[in-house]
């Protein structure tokens, strides 16, 4: 993990953008980091539409802090790309992660347990 000084960022913004991304994390049941060119982002977001599951997305290349959040994000959770998925408040990881917990049926629980989807609504 590098610091925020290594980052090439205005320590102050990211340190702005992390206290941003850790109020959206702890206010939604599912986040998801993106970027809408991103294909492994596209795949998560669509795995997650196609459970019924409730998400957030940011959209970091729509966002005017997009990348100072992207340096806060690899702050926080050591991983820089995107996607950065958080389910109930905890960092899950990225695409394969997320994918490889949905092939292991660990997915569905824990977006049961985060309250983001209902136990009738999963179809995968």
């Amino acid at each position: 993990m590098g610091s925020i000084l290594s980052s090439g960022r205005n320590p102050e913004t990211v340190k702005m953008a992390l206290s941003k991304s850790q109020q959206i994390v702890s206010s939604n049941p599912v986040v998801v980091f993106s970027k809408t060119h991103c294909p492994y982002c596209v795949r998560v977001k669509e795995l997650l539409s196609q459970l019924n599951a409730a998400f957030k997305a940011i959209e970091l290349d729509k966002e005017s802090d997009g990348g100072d959040i992207q340096a806060a994000l690899a702050e926080w959770t050591g991983q820089r790309t995107v996607p950065n998925v958080f389910i109930g408040g905890k960092h899950i990881g990225g695409c394969d992660t997320t994918i490889q917990k949905h092939q292991q049926g660990e997915l569905v629980p824990l977006l049961t347990a985060a309250g983001a989807i209902s136990n009738n609504s999963a179809q995968l």
